[in-house]
């Protein structure tokens, strides 16, 4: 199964599988790709935020008229921090942003129950590194892509440049189909 992308300087179509890493500085403009990214050629689509709480994410995709019928969140913020949250059918929680085997048996579960065009919005990795540590969210990115793979779905895992040197941006790099790179002015250069 293809998926269209709708990303400056990126192939117009890729395969069901494809993980895609976004690197940005920090201060980059994400929201924008990220968004096109889950509202094009999509049925459902889960937003996992090591980030942002869910009520923030849901501003997102409403600020960016992103169909939230399609939408389901993994908050991994709110339980952490003491902030009140509301379960429902398509915002959950784990217990903190380092509950790695939480994030991603509820990719897994995603994938598993819908059907048709997956689409995975992972921000952040670089919080997952924080909370984690590196090897912990390396080895999460490697378990994640293999359930891309398996469910024909696709990802873009979202990977801020300047808290992290230089050879652990290369080890991401290496794992990924495809590579954003978001500049300081929001010009992309891509390699896929």
């Amino acid at each position: 199964m293809d998926y269209r992308l709708e990303i400056d300087d990126t192939p117009e179509t890729v395969p069901g599988g494809t993980g895609i890493l976004l690197l940005h500085p920090s201060t980059g403009e994400t929201d924008r790709i990220d968004t096109d990214f889950l509202k094009t050629d999509t049925d459902n689509f889960l937003v996992v935020s090591t980030r942002t709480t869910a009520r923030e994410v849901k501003q997102k995709l409403e600020h960016y008229d992103v169909d939230e019928e399609r939408a389901e969140i993994l908050d991994t913020l709110s339980i952490e921090r003491g902030y009140s949250r509301r379960s429902s059918d398509t915002v959950h929680y784990v217990a903190a942003p380092d509950d790695v085997d939480g994030i991603v048996d509820h990719i897994d579960g995603f994938l598993a129950d819908n059907d048709g065009k997956l689409r995975l919005s992972f921000d952040s990795v670089t919080e997952l590194a924080y909370y984690a540590g590196d090897d912990a969210a390396l080895e999460a990115v490697e378990r994640i892509l293999e359930l891309l793979e398996e469910h024909d779905a696709v990802g873009l895992f979202h990977l801020s440049e300047e808290p992290h040197d230089g050879s652990l941006v290369d080890d991401f790099r290496e794992r990924f189909d495809g590579v954003i790179d978001l500049n300081e002015n929001g010009t992309v250069e891509t390699e896929f």
